[in-house]
């Protein structure tokens, strides 16, 4: 049962819950103190539980009926995305804001959203946010610079560097109505953010930029996807074909598709190459699943080819050469072992591309699967 709102909030921030008892109560009480004086009214917070198997249905019991907290229980476990759209679907705010139930929100954070969304009423409010290690090191994203010196409100044309910031939910506030224009819901599985964060960006027509730190990104948590073998990294393909799918269909534009073409081979080569995520019996079925999204998907102009190592090897991936591509990752993480130090001990969970590199198509990021595959380079020429 949900407790229904008396008044419709400015923001709703949904927040789905599985399996983070140790994390929930930072992550849902960084929001609450953080909701200023005087604006409960404009501010809903939505929790899901997802079935969780540990305390946190209890926990959320014990919030629910609080002032400005609604809790959503699922009788089974539906995953990420539907979790999400369960929050979504209780939702009574003109705006929504999907935060994961590991993460935390800055102090100031949402007073300075709800000012930004009063003041330029965007369809997508785009945010900057800190990965936060165990050790309690924070580190800026690889991409956040891609925020930087955005004025008032943009479209993606005027501002093509932002479909390069990382393609997540969480990053990003969004104008309800304008999903329900786009059709946008998350689809089942892993990789759920893939085909609902891009046309987000695609479809909008105001964009606006919160050149702010208001996310904290947990890193390195036990029983992240990015640091579980699994074949259900084949996921991120029936991914990728529902976003082609929907750009298709909304907006055929040749220069987008390759853009987006180029991002998703990126994204691919950082899967198939890291020990993290597939088993190697998993890996050349892996990379010929690759080579046939090239071959189906590959823009007829051709795309930005990114420089370096990640270009060489999204040639290999077009020509389907798994021997040669297999040979070169391993090449590449002996030299990469060799280059660190106490590289004598190293093992053989390296990832295959250094992480430190702006053109890097892999990290050692260990949380989100979508989140930290943020393939930036679009340096180089075209593949014809």
């Amino acid at each position: 049962m949900v407790n229904e709102p008396t008044h419709a909030p400015l923001l709703s921030i949904v927040v789905p819950v599985y399996g983070v008892e140790a994390y929930l109560y930072q992550c849902l009480e960084s929001i609450r103190a953080d909701i200023p004086a005087g604006e409960s009214d404009a501010v809903e917070l939505i929790a899901v539980d997802d079935a969780s198997p540990d305390g946190c249905g209890a926990m959320l019991r014990s919030y629910a009926g609080r002032d400005g907290v609604r809790v959503v229980h699922l009788s089974s476990n539906v995953g990420l995305g539907l979790a999400r759209n369960a929050g979504l679907d209780v939702a009574t705010g003109r705006y929504v804001w999907f935060v994961d139930s590991d993460d935390w929100l800055p102090p100031g954070t949402i007073a300075a959203v709800l000012d930004r969304l009063r003041q330029h009423q965007p369809d997508v409010l785009m945010l900057d946010h800190l990965r936060v290690h165990e050790d309690g090191r924070r580190e800026v994203d690889a991409s956040s610079h891609l925020l930087r010196g955005v004025p008032g409100v943009a479209r993606l044309a005027d501002q093509p560097q932002l479909l390069r910031v990382q393609h997540t939910a969480w990053n990003k506030v969004v104008r309800r109505a304008f999903l329900d224009e786009l059709e946008l819901r998350f689809f089942p599985g892993w990789y759920e953010d893939i085909p609902f964060s891009h046309p987000l960006l695609i479809g909008a027509e105001k964009i606006s930029v919160l050149d702010r730190v208001c996310y904290l990104y947990r890193q390195g948590r036990q029983g992240a996807i990015t640091s579980t073998r699994s074949g259900r990294h084949f996921d991120a393909f029936g991914q990728y074909e529902r976003l082609m799918d929907w750009v298709a269909r909304r907006h055929p534009d040749e220069q987008l598709q390759a853009e987006l073409f180029q991002l998703m081979i990126s994204h691919y080569l950082v899967v198939v190459g890291n020990d993290d995520r597939l088993y190697p019996h998993l890996r050349r079925a892996f990379f010929h699943r690759v080579a046939e999204h090239y071959r189906r998907y590959l823009p007829a102009g051709g795309y930005p080819m990114p420089s370096g190592v990640t270009g060489l090897k999204h040639r290999l991936v077009g020509r389907g050469d798994w021997l040669a591509y297999s040979a070169l990752r391993q090449a590449h993480r002996v030299a990469g072992r060799l280059r660190r130090p106490g590289a004598a001990g190293a093992t053989d969970g390296a990832t295959d591309e250094d992480p430190n590199r702006p053109d890097a198509a892999t990290t050692r990021d260990t949380k989100s699967a979508v989140a930290t595959d943020r393939p930036d380079a679009l340096a180089g020429g075209r593949l014809s």
